[in-house]
């Protein structure tokens, strides 16, 4: 029998917390997510750690909590933060006005915010407009929300928190106004489970409006789907906003060697809705000329969409609704121990997960405090691990690999030091076989999917040409168990990249992806094997 305290639905950044949250308590809960983790809006966003600038005239309580959790963020998440700093820039077309107010705004709400003479920011940053007007200094960073979540991931387990990816919730139980069990479905082997629990917590984002119909209950979450495009370079060393009231592709984010471009605001017809079209990117690269003059001649690496969990309660939609997030505890509406919780960054997906847990605890008589504004998420490799690792990686990449695998660090260096050859497999993201290998044979790894969302693989330059080919080979001669057959396997993981890259076919990138499909479609004949297969 299935049994937990708390069950968790939804693996997104602000329900892999909430497990790390109440776990570090004391409390006994399990999650489920009905795909990968982080395969929802944790994963489709433009990566800014937000320094509440963005929203300081809009919604000043919502800044100010980006600004506590950004310095937060930075401490005990070092591993998945890139301390960029940040630019707000105003053209010569937009309200000084505005500017002004902003400025009052930040102040108020703790957002340290320097003015920046332009000739300065045009040294800093060459590539921006020679037309900009107004240029302020604010911290800003970037994060990486596929390390984030899982970084959580790791430490909830290590405290004994229980995490089922592919495991979708198909039912709500209840007994007398109070919820007793949930029902799920696992999505790999079609197997049914029950998990009895005392409290059910609703963080499935985009999807928590279909979680409530399954207690009956009605909410007001409405997806916002936003596009966006990654360049394949990274023209710009800070994140840029633009100086002007929130709108539509006037953020740029750089990330390792890359650099985001978003996004766009629009109501979605359903969560699932992230197929990014060439008419939303040709419309980026529009906004986004004001600040960034020569962007059309820059490649575009693939362009990608997800949806906003918007809660609107009745008022305010798309980029008017509130950016703030709302817990609803809905015994209020008659039923205990249901709980949901609403909107919000991922920049502040920390402190949902904190006061959630708070109210969790309470009811249940819980008093141990919330730890996870002080104490790390990963703990540090020592010394002698790094060494051996600087033998198989230049210096820049060990530091790459040291984040990404926290404190697996030292298993994957011990196996490629045990080992004759250790290559690179992904060498656009610097990716070992070792570390491949390594996640591969987790068990909630069951795709070159699963790998590429913990280690980048396939995300850089060739898009998964080369390192999907090299990686599945390794796979398939070692033994390691995947789902899929090793053809079907690839195909899923190149139709995944083809997505993102067909709107935006054009110019260099056409000429990249012939040349994927003439090593898989010509030489290596994928398509015909596919429907041999079938």
């Amino acid at each position: 029998m299935n049994q937990a305290t708390v069950v968790i639905i939804g693996g997104g950044a602000t329900g892999i917390g909430i497990l790390r949250d109440l776990s570090m308590r004391g409390v006994h809960a399990v999650l489920l997510e009905k795909g990968g983790l982080a395969n929802g809006t944790s994963s489709r966003f433009h990566g800014l750690l937000h320094s509440g600038g963005r929203y300081a005239v809009g919604d000043n309580e919502a800044a100010k909590e980006c600004i506590e959790e950004n310095t937060i963020l930075r401490r005990v998440g070092k591993e998945c933060v890139e301390e960029t700093e940040g630019f707000f820039v105003a053209t010569k077309h937009d309200d000084p006005e505005y500017a002004r107010a902003w400025v009052s705004a930040c102040e108020r709400a703790g957002i340290a915010a320097q003015p920046v003479p332009v000739a300065e920011a045009l040294r800093l940053e060459p590539n921006l407009s020679p037309n900009i007007s107004t240029v302020y200094r604010v911290p800003d960073a970037c994060v990486d929300g596929f390390r984030l979540v899982w970084h959580n991931a790791v430490s909830a387990r290590r405290y004994g928190g229980t995490l089922l990816t592919y495991h979708e919730a198909t039912g709500i139980e209840q007994a007398n106004g109070r919820v007793c069990a949930v029902l799920a479905r696992n999505c790999q082997t079609g197997e049914s489970l029950r998990f009895e629990c005392s409290y059910v917590i609703n963080a499935a984002g985009s999807w928590s409006g279909q979680i409530a119909h399954l207690a009956g209950l009605d909410v007001q979450v409405s997806p916002d789907r936003g596009t966006l495009i990654a360049f394949n370079h990274r023209f710009t060393s800070r994140v840029v906003n633009r100086l002007h009231k929130s709108a539509d592709g006037d953020i740029f984010v750089p990330h390792g060697s890359i650099t985001i471009l978003g996004t766009t605001s629009s109501p979605a017809p359903s969560p699932e809705s992230n197929r990014p079209s060439s008419a939303e990117v040709l419309r980026l690269l529009e906004l986004g000329e004001p600040l960034f003059p020569d962007i059309r001649q820059y490649r575009i690496l693939r362009a990608f969409a997800g949806t906003r969990p918007l809660y609107s309660a009745g008022s305010g939609a798309g980029r008017s609704a509130s950016r703030g997030f709302h817990i609803v505890d809905h015994a209020e509406e008659g039923l205990h121990g249901m709980i949901s919780i609403f909107g919000g960054k991922l920049t502040t997906y920390r402190l949902m997960a904190e006061k959630l847990s708070d109210l969790v605890c309470a009811q249940l008589g819980v008093s141990t405090p919330c730890r996870t504004a002080t104490e790390p998420m990963v703990r540090p490799p020592s010394a002698e691990t790094l060494a051996k690792a600087t033998k198989y990686f230049p210096m820049h990449s060990t530091t790459l690999a040291a984040h990404r695998l926290g404190e697996a660090l030292e298993t994957v260096v011990n196996t490629m030091d045990a080992e004759p050859e250790h290559p690179i497999l992904c060498e656009c993201e610097m990716v070992s076989l070792a570390e491949i290998d390594y996640v591969a044979r987790d068990p909630d790894t069951h795709s070159l999917h699963d790998v590429r969302l913990r280690t980048r693989m396939g995300m850089g330059t060739c898009q998964g040409t080369f390192c999907s080919l090299r990686a599945i080979g390794a796979l398939t001669e070692r033994n390691v168990p995947l789902n899929l057959s090793p053809t079907e396997d690839v195909a899923q993981f190149l139709q995944e990249r083809w997505k993102g890259v067909r709107p935006a076919l054009w110019g260099t990138q056409m000429k990249e992806i012939m040349l994927g499909r003439a090593i898989y479609a010509a030489s290596l004949n994928l398509d015909g094997a596919i429907h041999e297969q079938q």
